[in-house]
């Protein structure tokens, strides 16, 4: 399914990426060197081969610089680079073009490098059954938008935030004094539909968490061979993720070892 971004949200993003770039007295530079009633025509092109992301914040920002540009797009979110393809063409009042067109560029290309990356682990695990997931490792206030580029990169999310699942970690384990206990309260206090996932160190922390009736694993920092003795532990009880120490050249393997999920931070 084609992934999307409902339009308030780019909207609100874009307005409030152009408020902080003009600041209180606009943009200084352009209205002392560029004319009020000049046009011109700019062309957004890849400089290099990738995965898109961004056009429709693209799109907004010049749509918001007041000037009535006429925007055309070329290509759409998800689509594959290559270098010199022409992503979409602006025309109209060169004030606004200038003005606007550094926060449409910011966006173009720090979603698009997400999605990029993203896509570039995705394609060496598409062999398994494996997903790439990102975590809420984010950009403050970009959340939703990183997360939307690792979709278009052929990832998927992760819980978006502290209220939408529960991931039980070290620090909750340590307080609460036990894996057990830990479950245990996560369920007896969250609603049925609310996921609880619990993070391990150790194969006896995983053993543990399989008996306390643990639906979802997070395996943190697990090596080869210890994962794949997790998996053979596991035996299909628990939906397994594996975190920590994943990268380009260990993703594939990390995979093939049977992680159901490898949550790797795509998001920054």
């Amino acid at each position: 399914v084609f992934p999307s971004l409902p339009a308030i949200l780019v909207e609100e993003g874009v307005r409030a990426a152009l408020r902080e770039d003009l600041g209180r007295a606009g943009d200084l530079t352009t209205d002392a060197t560029i004319g009020p009633d000049l046009t011109a025509k700019v062309s957004l092109v890849s400089r290099e081969a990738g995965r898109l992301c961004g056009v429709d914040f693209a799109r907004c920002s010049f749509a918001l610089a007041g000037a009535g540009l006429a925007f055309e797009a070329f290509m759409k979110d998800g689509d594959t680079l290559a270098p010199g393809d022409e992503i979409a063409r602006v025309t109209g009042n060169a004030r606004a073009i200038l003005s606007s067109e550094r926060v449409a560029l910011n966006y173009l290309c720090h979603l698009s490098g997400i999605a990029t990356t993203t896509a570039r682990f995705a394609d060496l695990i598409a062999h398994t059954n494996a997903r790439i997931c990102c975590t809420r490792k984010t950009t403050p206030g970009l959340r939703a938008f990183e997360k939307y580029a690792v979709r278009c990169g052929d990832g998927a999310n992760h819980r978006f935030g502290l209220d939408d699942a529960v991931l039980i970690n070290d620090n909750h384990i340590a307080v609460c004094g036990s894996i057990t206990k830990a479950v245990e309260a996560a369920r007896n206090y969250v609603g049925h539909l609310v996921v609880v996932e619990i993070e391990v160190d150790t194969l006896e922390q995983l053993e543990e968490a399989l008996n306390a009736g643990a639906t979802t694993v997070l395996v943190d920092n697990f090596g080869i061979d210890d994962l794949k003795e997790a998996v053979k532990l596991n035996n299909g009880r628990a939906r397994i993720e594996a975190s920590g120490g994943i990268n380009i050249d260990t993703i594939k393997d990390v995979a093939e070892r049977g992680g159901g999920v490898v949550a790797w931070c795509g998001c920054g």
